[in-house]
């Protein structure tokens, strides 16, 4: 079994590849996507704020065609529920567009993309305090879950939820969400949230295992950092998504390149040593994406520790 097909309990493949890619680029996504799937790749990771969805879509049917994959079966496509359709009566609406945009019956699973609800119509930055509204978590989980029974999505999860926020969500859940996506690298580890999401049985995905370095919410500060690189040096290897494979999540790798899609699934067959793992474990904590577009005076966050609940 190759590490593309790899999949954790819940169904996820264990890497997938991500989508999130800055400014319209449909055909370079497309033909990424074909490759990947050439490569061994099966999870494809994209959202409706991506705009990516498309070529993902067009990248499965050409790989039907050719054969790379026997059927659309074979493969795992998650899409995300945009802030600005974060309203009980649009999340349903939001899939089927998501599912027109990739061709496809169904995904495999369909995440809330935060916990925050904007105006409709609101998708591209720069955002102003009058754009947000209250988010209606329990109102929103409940058009999630007419989703899955829809069978439109095969499982429903979130993205970037705080311990708090899960505790809240599983009080009044019928289907409770089968993974959670977030950062996750050894910058920041989330040992707290991985702790809490295994004991209610929530597979975690992280996004940003590299930091996300050249991106707008991304940083150089996992790619810089010392401790990797001397580890890095003496494997050969690409040691943040090791580690991060280590800890049972599963995680979103993001580069066109070939060499690199190549270099990205070869995470099995080697492990840290345990004196590698603490040094890892002792490397200064600093979250990333820390969502500050989300907080404003007026609006449900006030601040980051009300956006994290203090996890931060």
């Amino acid at each position: 079994m190759s590490t593309g097909t790899e999949r954790a309990p819940c169904g996820l493949p264990r890497v997938g590849l991500g989508t999130a890619v800055q400014g319209p680029r449909p055909d370079p996504v497309r033909r990424a996507v074909l490759r990947a799937m050439q490569l061994g790749y099966r999870h494809f990771d994209t959202a409706a704020h991506y705009a990516t969805e498309g070529p993902i879509g067009e990248a499965a049917a050409e790989a039907v065609r050719a054969g790379v994959v026997a059927s659309r079966a074979e493969l795992f496509v998650t899409s995300k529920v945009w802030c600005a359709d974060a309203h009980p009566d649009r999340v349903l609406p939001a899939l089927r567009r998501t599912l027109s945009n990739l061709q496809m019956e169904y995904v495999d699973l369909y995440m809330v993309h935060w916990p925050v609800t904007m105006k409709a119509g609101r998708f591209t930055a720069p955002f102003t305090p009058e754009d947000f509204e209250p988010f209606d978590m329990r109102g929103v989980w409940e058009a999630m879950e007419e989703c899955r029974r829809l069978g439109l999505a095969r499982a429903i999860g979130v993205c970037n939820f705080s311990c708090k926020k899960l505790e809240a969500l599983l009080s009044f859940a019928t289907i409770p969400p089968a993974v959670n996506q977030v950062e996750i690298n050894p910058v920041w580890q989330q040992r707290k949230l991985r702790e809490f999401c295994r004991g209610k049985g929530i597979q975690l995905c992280a996004y940003s295992p590299l930091g996300a370095k050249g991106t707008h919410w991304g940083s150089d500060s996992v790619m810089d950092s010392g401790v990797l690189h001397e580890i890095a040096r003496s494997k050969g290897k690409t040691v943040c998504l090791r580690w991060v494979y280590e800890q049972g999540d599963c995680l979103i790798v993001k580069s066109f390149d070939e060499a690199r899609m190549r270099e990205n699934l070869d995470i099995v067959g080697w492990e840290l040593t345990e004196e590698e793992r603490q040094r890892i474990s002792k490397i200064p904590q600093r979250k990333i994406n820390q969502g500050r577009r989300y907080i404003t005076e007026h609006g449900q966050y006030k601040s980051l520790e009300e956006l994290w609940d203090g996890e931060i």
